[in-house]
């Protein structure tokens, strides 16, 4: 989720989809919370399983933790790019409050760096 709402942040055009292999039954109120500090809002996003999407057409199809890469459907849609951009998962981190709130940001930071980096490196339109 934290993915998507950069990259719709960075570019209200682009179309994006957030997606798991076994996604949770809503946002982590931690990510919304990380999120708020940059002002991005993920609160209104769903978390959605990947089978809903193996058949529609992607630009890009980007995995961002080892387990989704190894578990992630076929699609059958056409994609022009499958990218894997690995990541902590935040949610599993284990420790105070204040020890999980840094691994949050710190994640957070890291995908917005790499996520900025993609799109304009690839993504943005010239």
């Amino acid at each position: 989720m934290m993915a998507q709402g950069f990259l719709t942040s960075f570019d209200d055009n682009l179309e994006v989809f957030s997606a798991g292999t076994n996604p949770a039954a809503e946002v982590h109120p931690k990510a919304i919370h990380v999120m708020d500090e940059l002002g991005v809002d993920i609160r209104k996003s769903l978390p959605n399983h990947v089978d809903s999407y193996i058949n529609y057409n992607f630009d890009y199809v980007i995995t961002v933790c080892d387990g989704a890469r190894e578990k992630c459907p076929v699609f059958t849609g056409s994609v022009n790019h499958y990218l894997h951009i690995s990541f902590e998962d935040p949610a599993a981190a284990i420790g105070s409050e204040k020890f999980i709130f840094e691994v949050f940001r710190k994640v957070r930071d890291e995908i917005q760096e790499k996520f900025h980096h993609l799109y304009n490196s690839e993504i943005k339109p010239q």
